[in-house]
């Protein structure tokens, strides 16, 4: 159950950071104006905030897991609000960022 809720904080944290820089970048670069780059700043902040809700108590864990989480989460994102078609390779290096996620936050570990 432990390992459901840290997921799903992932996913709340990936929406927030991937949507924020989204919108940011809308607001900038597709000059959407200041009401976009606003909801982005917020949006970042809402992503350190959930970031904390992780269960394990280790920030460097936490956000180097996280890092993995945001590479494939930003493809589907581009996938989703940009029409991006990742290549194989995209696919292939979002998986190993999982696989990597995985290992970080869920591998066994002794108490110590």
């Amino acid at each position: 159950m432990e390992i459901l809720r840290s997921i799903g904080l992932f996913v709340l944290a990936a929406i927030a950071e991937i949507g924020g820089a989204w919108l940011v970048w809308q607001g900038v670069r597709e000059h959407r104006g200041w009401i976009w780059i606003g909801a982005g700043v917020i949006a970042l902040g809402l992503y350190g905030f959930v970031a904390t809700l992780q269960p394990d108590a280790h920030f460097g864990r936490i956000l180097a897991a996280y890092g993995g989480v945001f590479v494939a989460g930003s493809l589907v994102w581009g996938m989703v609000a940009d029409g991006f078609r990742p290549d194989r390779w995209d696919i292939a290096g979002a998986l190993v960022c999982l696989v990597g996620v995985a290992l970080i936050m869920y591998a066994p570990r002794s108490a110590n």
